[in-house]
């Protein structure tokens, strides 16, 4: 899958609380409905079956609540992709990321092997199962852990067990720390704690470029790894540093990939994001720049120059390289630049969650997930409290029927009507996304001050799962999305007139 994360440290972000972001983008040729949804305990698979891996995994008896963004169609499995839990801890899952040949043949992918031969016949061989991937992960993990690092312990102990047969990144974040886990072959994994005062860029590579293995088979304070990653490495000559025993790893050079293909559909997108949050740290664009799209070594974890916002995440994970060369929409440059990277905002988005989990709110409602469906470029995102039992229809009851009744389609609707003519309905998209932007934002502060001051719910607060309160949080939500439904249909409205009267078939004539 191709996909797009940002991370965002508690001293990076503006409001305090760490950030986890991700657009999950479907592969190419594919567009996947989304439905944000919240699953009960009760609703929760005790035996959960993956039906790409064929494979069956016991789950505890005691999940947790918690929200996420599955397909609307279940015919490749589940999907959870985004979510919190009723612990307020957030994951994302995942930024598939890539590998080489050296990686996979010491630990080789565990992918599914078909039946083969006639059952019941002495030549049968029955399918063996695969391992866990995009697909499982968030259902098997999420319902479970109370802390990020629960997280990257759970998910590493299921990667040693079972295996996969895929390479991917998982982001975990509480009230205060982040974790991102990288898998690395079929049954090893790294994961490093995010800097408080950095934000950290991943495009579909491999990303973590400092592994410090004495603190990982250590205190673990802010690197974890599999059981045996020290001991593989050396035995595969996988270390490629030139000076030695030092107690740390390059993982892109050891684990990761520098293709061709990465210089076109994955470093320019780290590029852009930090040219855009460092714009004067450095030159970025003459031919003297110390990185250009194309650079193997754009760092893993920055400083910003200024604390990072909701709308930051947003524009970056809706860009097409605005302000240079190789914006698809723009006039700079020539058409082979104009279509020369990927861009990070792009027609085969499904969803973004940007998920905020805040320390200086009651555990009640300190858990956001800023949501948007559809191509970031043309669509908003807006917050919905997660310690809820239920979702607005106009986010959960998304079909596979094109119907403009769910957010999903409505704004796939949009970005294709308005995609020929941006220009002309750039003006229009951006007033939108002021508009509801700011209504998400007005939204919060006013139900965080309405709770707070509610003298009924004073001791209710340090509890996630209070009645109560979640009726509070369900109402603020439900009218958020009223909002967010009416604006959307003014939108398509508007674009719709803007592209009907571009229609190569008009004629100008006072002729009605």
């Amino acid at each position: 899958m191709a996909c797009t994360t940002i991370l965002v440290g508690k001293k990076a972000s503006y409001d305090g609380a760490p950030i986890i972001a991700r657009n999950e983008d479907s592969a190419n040729g594919e567009f996947n409905p989304k439905r944000f949804i919240v699953t009960q305990p009760q609703d929760q698979p005790r035996l959960y079956h993956s039906v790409l891996s064929h494979l069956d995994i016991q789950l505890p008896d005691d999940p947790l609540r918690y929200t996420s963004t599955p397909n609307a169609d279940l015919k490749d499995g589940i999907w959870g992709e985004a979510g919190i839990n009723a612990a307020n801890v957030a994951m994302s899952a995942t930024e598939t990321i890539t590998t080489n040949e050296r990686v996979l043949g010491a630990d080789p992918f565990v992918e599914v092997q078909p039946a083969q031969g006639t059952k019941g016949q002495p030549d049968y061989k029955p399918l063996v199962p695969g391992g866990i991937t995009e697909e499982d992960f968030l259902t098997t993990v999420l319902p479970y852990i109370h802390t990020a690092r629960e997280g990257v312990k759970r998910l590493g102990s299921l990667l040693e067990k079972y295996g996969t047969s895929e390479m991917n990144g998982v982001a975990f974040s509480d009230a205060h720390d982040i974790w991102w886990m990288e898998t690395v072959g079929g049954h090893h994994w790294i994961a490093r704690r995010v800097p408080d005062d950095c934000y950290v860029t991943m495009p579909n590579q491999l990303g973590i470029d400092d592994f410090d293995l004495k603190d990982a088979f250590g205190k673990q304070e802010n690197f974890m790894c599999s059981a045996d990653l020290r001991e593989w490495v050396k035995a595969n000559n996988l270390d490629l540093s030139v000076d030695g025993e030092t107690g740390h790893l390059n993982p892109r050079d050891a684990f990761g990939s520098h293709s061709d293909t990465d210089h076109v559909y994955n470093t320019p997108r780290a590029w852009f994001m930090q040219r855009y949050l460092n714009p004067y740290d450095e030159d970025w664009d003459t031919d003297e720049a110390l990185h250009n799209p194309e650079s193997d070594d754009i760092p893993w974890a920055r400083q910003p120059e200024r604390k990072i916002t909701i709308e930051d995440i947003k524009y970056v994970l809706s860009s097409h390289y605005q302000g240079t060369p190789y914006d698809p929409y723009g006039k700079r440059g020539t058409h082979a630049t104009r279509t020369m990277y990927r861009p990070i905002g792009i027609n085969r988005q499904s969803e973004l969650s940007v998920m905020e989990i805040r320390p200086d709110k009651p555990a009640a409602y300190a858990a956001l997930q800023w949501i948007s469906f559809g191509s970031n470029p043309f669509n908003t995102i807006e917050p919905y409290y997660t310690n809820v039992d239920s979702t607005p229809a106009y986010l959960e009851a998304t079909t596979t029927r094109v119907t403009t009744e769910n957010h999903y389609w409505e704004n796939r609707v949009i970005a294709a009507l308005a995609d020929e003519h941006f220009a002309d309905n750039q003006q229009s998209i951006e007033a939108y996304q002021i508009k509801t932007g700011a209504e998400g934002h007005a939204n919060v502060r006013l139900t965080d001050a309405k709770i707070a001051a509610d003298q009924s719910l004073k001791g209710k607060l340090d509890s996630t799962d209070d009645p109560a309160v979640h009726r509070v949080l369900e109402a603020a939500n439900q009218q958020l999305a009223d909002k967010l439904k009416k604006n959307t249909d003014d939108l398509l409205n508007t674009v719709l007139y803007t592209v009907s009267m571009r229609m190569k078939n008009g004629f100008f004539l006072s002729d009605n």
